[in-house]
């Protein structure tokens, strides 16, 4: 017979400090604001039920139906109030429209992916973590905007949820045989290897206290890491890159596209890349720019983040774009992308590049 589990490890209720810091919080930030769930909606075409992603074997490697919790308008006694506010903005899930000829699947990971239509298919920037999911966000695009081939596949950084699900979207003998591109930022397989295979085992063990994916989802439990909701489970594979972006300055025409691509490397990954699109006049800033406070020292064992250079290259970012009279700037990244565009001699230009915690 098991001994009964001790009070100390079951979920408590607020106590009366915490309480009282919480009322404190409300005091202190504008929540009557409610321009970010606005802009998370923006462009919505459609989704998939409670984001569900299922392997093979039909076991659910994703979904949002455990956080049904967060329907409730106000955050409980045990949950920060802007934690809630962001977890609340993390529900959104499915297609959406960023510009016409570019889209992103959410919330269907933690991570995002952005499909950009060219002249004959579409490249897709970064892959989700699973192949499930990065099949499953490619099937909900083609449901609404037709299918077409897949004619580049675009990693812009070196964490998992990026590059895991490669498969999903591309066979390996099309990359390896030079008919689909694999592009991403110089060092990219050396540091994908050391961070995520290396120093993975140990890295994962202490993934589960960063991200607490085992913890019971609920106002006293689980509610959502910042970023987006948890880690995804499923089938991961590494793809070799085919082409390098090798410094700020690089461009490429893929599809008919003009990418210009700006090097970011030791910020939120030791390998990463930004890049401007003139077609469709949007910038993606990779992971560099969220609705979120970014992770300086992600204690699951990653590269400690260098904030100074961090926060250069979206100076940089600023006046590659803003300087040359780019006109809008719409930032692609994996939140802020329905923001309103603001032209870039407009001096709200820079509102989209904020940092918010």
């Amino acid at each position: 017979m098991n001994a009964p589990a001790s009070d100390d490890k079951q979920p408590k209720d607020a106590t009366a400090a915490v309480i009282a810091a919480q009322q404190a919080m409300l005091e202190t930030l504008p929540f009557g604001d409610t321009a970010d769930f606005d802009d998370a909606a923006r462009g919505f075409l459609g989704t998939i039920g409670d984001a569900k992603v299922t392997n093979a074997q039909g076991r659910t490697v994703w979904s949002l139906a455990p956080y049904g919790f967060l329907d409730a308008e106000e955050a409980p006694p045990t949950v920060n109030p802007s934690l809630w506010r962001q977890a609340k903005l993390n529900m959104h899930h499915g297609l959406f429209e960023v510009v016409p000829g570019v889209y992103q699947v959410r919330g269907l990971d933690i991570a995002n992916m952005t499909l950009i239509e060219g002249d004959t298919g579409v490249i897709v920037v970064d892959t989700l973590t699973s192949i499930e999911g990065a099949r499953a966000a490619l099937d909900l695009y083609y449901q609404h905007r037709g299918t077409r081939p897949v004619t580049a596949v675009m990693f812009t950084h070196t964490h998992t949820d990026h590059w895991g699900g490669a498969r999903g979207v591309v066979e390996e003998e099309a990359v390896t045989g030079g008919r689909v591109p694999l592009i991403a930022p110089n060092l990219f397989i050396e540091h994908a290897v050391s961070e995520n295979i290396i120093a993975g085992p140990a890295m994962l063990r202490r993934a589960q206290y960063q991200f607490g994916p085992l913890l019971a989802k609920g106002p006293k439990g689980h509610v959502d890491c910042g970023l987006g909701k948890t880690m995804a489970a499923g089938g991961v594979a590494l793809l070799r890159p085919t082409d390098l972006i090798m410094a700020t300055g690089d461009t490429r025409t893929i599809d008919g596209v003009s990418f210009e691509f700006q090097m970011a490397p030791n910020s939120e990954a030791p390998a990463e890349m930004h890049f401007y699109l003139p077609r469709y006049r949007l910038l993606n800033l990779a992971e560099n720019c969220t609705h979120n406070f970014h992770n300086l020292l992600p204690f699951r064992g990653a590269d400690v983040r260098d904030a100074l250079a961090w926060s250069k290259y979206l100076g940089e970012a600023l006046q590659i774009v803003g300087w040359q009279g780019r006109g809008d700037v719409r930032p692609a990244s994996l939140a802020g992308v329905g923001r309103e565009p603001r032209r870039c001699d407009d001096p709200r230009a820079a509102r989209p590049l904020q940092i918010r915690a």
